[in-house]
């Protein structure tokens, strides 16, 4: 099978082939060569212009994303929110040497090292969403994403903890639920998308919005969980 990063391959070589390949090739493309500004980002474009068209319609007050890898990611969310006029990105990860000095450095990025699932790092989070309007009654809107470790214990564990600072009308992105459909890169196959399922089963006033999934090249089946009571 030709690699993602293949130059040659065009949609004519794909035509023929069963979806599944023709996703693993998208997949690949996508985890090896897809950049902001140059910097690895590692998502589906198709899923980022879901949260573009979210963030304008939601104008959260904070993006938290946990997992940032090299910052290519938090980098565009920043620059969408820019484009807003107002928000923060709060991006979290177990190691941050990786992250280049122009996204630390943004001024609507807050770069937190650490595990999101522990409770100092949690603690950090929750301060700056609760402290952005002082002493007022006002929420803060919230946008999570979650690209961590896809294991089901880790991504539960951060459903059920970052899920307490999302209000009604906010959503909480699962990335790669794709991987319980068979696509290759991950150390426990169904781990997203069954921490989904028993978070659903959990707290039934998330649900799975499928009508974000109309790119139908989504990596995040099941994975736009939105609050729709308190």
């Amino acid at each position: 099978m030709p690699r993602a990063n293949d130059r040659a391959l065009r949609i004519e070589d794909v035509l023929d082939r069963p979806l599944r390949e023709v996703l693993q090739i998208f997949h690949r493309r996508v985890v090896y060569d897809t950049t902001y500004f140059g910097i690895s980002t590692r998502k589906n474009p198709l899923d980022f212009w879901v949260y573009q068209e979210l963030i304008h319609r939601l104008k959260p007050d904070y993006v938290i994303e946990i997992g940032t890898f090299y910052g290519g990611s938090a980098l565009a969310l920043a620059h969408l929110l820019e484009k807003e006029g107002k928000g923060k990105v709060i991006t979290v990860d177990i190691m941050t040497y990786t992250v280049p000095r122009s996204v630390k450095e943004h001024p609507q990025i807050d770069v937190i090292e650490g595990d999101a699932t522990k409770d100092d790092v949690f603690e950090q989070v929750r301060s700056l969403v609760q402290d952005h309007h002082g002493y007022t009654t006002t929420r803060s809107r919230v946008m999570v994403i979650e690209d961590s470790a896809h294991t089901k214990q880790n991504t539960l564990a951060v459903l059920r903890r970052y899920s307490t600072l999302l209000g009604v009308g906010d959503y909480f992105v699962i990335e790669d639920s794709i991987l319980g459909h068979g696509l290759p890169d991950a150390t426990d196959k169904l781990g997203p998308l069954a921490a989904i399922e028993e978070f659903l089963e959990e707290h039934t006033n998330f649900a799975a919005d499928r009508s974000l999934e109309s790119f139908l090249l989504t990596f995040n089946p099941k994975g736009y969980l939105k609050k729709i009571a308190d």
